[in-house]
């Protein structure tokens, strides 16, 4: 398939084979899956599940890539493509009752906005297994107190368990990204761990990281006090990088809380 990568598509296709291996042997297809592929680019992910799955659809945003997909798998039943754009795409509308399996060679301009989106239609959703930059897998799977630790890593606990699978070098794809990439397997979770909605908590998670330097005490006095936060059991002397999910959790009930009482 002769095409010019695009940067505006944040294209970095591929090109190894023992990586496509290793992503099939991590995704472990069955025959009666449903999986979704995000940028199936050049086909070579998809035409190593194709025959391991029930069905699979592809989304792709290049329409000359499509155009040259569906030359390529046109005698394949089992896939159907769309062209779209992924971050406004409705995923669980491809769902007929069964979970579906997303995958893909995410480009790296929208990874963290698409996983939101990919968050928000968890329920719908048994696994995903993504390559990402490295950088944005250790966030998805840092815990408090890591370097790496933050929004993204809070949330992604939120929703998910985030697994690092494997690294993946730059030589393996073209053209060569200027990073390490990585493997990460997310399972969203059946039930959330904290008893609260996500937007509340996104709230309070994103100020409270909106400067990370600082303490809690700076960072989220438009929304505490030091007696309201020492009530919580937390330390506004701490930063935002130290607490878990479940701190987060009662922050953010807290928060709730005190709109409810300034309404009534």
């Amino acid at each position: 398939m002769n095409h010019q990568p695009r940067k505006r598509f944040g294209q970095n296709f591929l090109r190894d084979g023992t990586v496509v291996r290793q992503i099939v042997l991590g995704i472990a297809p069955r025959p009666d899956d449903h999986l979704v592929e995000i940028g199936p680019g050049q086909g070579v992910l998809t035409e190593a599940l194709l025959p391991l799955c029930g069905k699979l659809e592809a989304i792709e945003i290049d329409r000359d890539l499509a155009a040259s997909l569906e030359r390529k798998f046109s005698g394949d039943t089992k896939l159907r493509l769309h062209r779209a754009d992924a971050l406004k795409f409705q995923f669980c509308a491809l769902s007929a009752g069964e979970k579906l399996r997303v995958v893909g060679n995410l480009p790296y301009n929208i990874s963290t906005p698409l996983l939101f989106h990919l968050f928000a239609q968890a329920g719908c959703i048994a696994d995903m297994h993504f390559m990402l930059q490295k950088e944005v897998v250790d966030r998805l799977c840092a815990a408090p107190g890591d370097k790496s630790y933050g929004r993204l890593g809070v949330m992604a606990q939120y929703y998910c368990r985030a697994d690092s699978l494997f690294e993946v070098p730059p030589e393996s794809f073209y053209p060569q990204p200027q990073v390490m990439s990585a493997v990460v397997r997310l399972i969203p979770h059946e039930a959330k761990p904290v008893d609260v909605g996500p937007e509340l908590l996104g709230h309070v998670v994103a100020a409270a990281f909106s400067q990370r330097r600082k303490t809690l005490r700076n960072a989220l006095k438009h929304l505490f006090d030091d007696g309201e936060i020492q009530s919580l059991g937390i330390d506004p002397q701490a930063r935002a990088e130290t607490l878990g999910l479940e701190a987060y959790a009662r922050l953010a009930r807290a928060f709730q809380e005190k709109q409810d009482n300034a309404i009534n």
